[in-house]
């Protein structure tokens, strides 16, 4: 497993990763090329209930409350690793950076949101120089924190990531449709995508010969 990621340090803006392109790529290559390639996008009632609940941390701003510094709407960047974002909030328990990223819906099987999450610790290192040993994702359906700490495993599997994402957008190349109903059911870019018909393995004359008979 690869250890590092670094790129050139002159990189121009434009071409740093978005922190957002590190989930959605591993939830599905195919999902991430379609929005960060073909700059695709549609709206599902998912999508809105994210937007929803990412109203408050959108607007910039910095209060105090109970010692605790928080931050909301925070520009990241890492000129070292090339990814840029914006974190939805980022507290400061005295000098130390605790970021929080809000996510509709409930604590997934998979690591898609805990890699995007470390990818903001990995640019709050750089920025601030300090070291961030975790963080935390909360859901909107259960209303609750997960915490994620920062361990090796996951700062491998976030730094695989973001060279795997980087390969998939440098090569502007979207992978081929696979079918799969839990994950493709609930993606907002289904009737873009079309994984039901693309993902077969037929060719369209093939396919336009089963629709005649049908």
């Amino acid at each position: 497993m690869r250890k590092s990621c670094k790129v050139e340090a002159g990189m121009e803006d434009d071409d740093l990763i978005p922190l957002s392109a590190l989930q959605h790529y591993l939830y599905c290559p195919r999902q991430c090329a379609l929005i960060h390639v073909e700059q695709q996008w549609e709206e599902n009632r998912q999508t809105a209930e994210g937007r929803l609940l990412h109203q408050h941390a959108d607007q910039p701003q910095t209060e105090l409350r109970h010692g605790i510094r928080t931050a909301t709407a925070m520009p990241l960047a890492s000129r070292a690793l090339g990814i840029s974002g914006i974190a939805d909030v980022v507290e400061f328990h005295g000098e130390r950076p605790f970021p929080v990223e809000y996510k509709r819906g409930r604590p997934k099987a998979h690591r898609a949101d805990e890699v995007q999450l470390c990818a903001q610790a990995l640019c709050l290192e750089e920025m601030l120089g300090r070291t961030v040993p975790e963080g935390a994702l909360f859901y909107g359906q259960t209303h609750r924190r997960k915490a994620v700490t920062f361990d090796s495993a996951l700062r491998s599997l976030t730094l695989d990531t973001i060279t795997a994402t980087r390969s998939l957008l440098d090569g502007q190349d979207t992978p081929v449709a696979q079918y799969q109903p839990k994950r493709c059911d609930a993606c907002s870019l289904i009737e873009l995508c079309q994984p039901r018909l693309l993902g077969r393995k037929q060719t369209v004359g093939q396919w336009l010969r089963q629709q005649l008979k049908d």
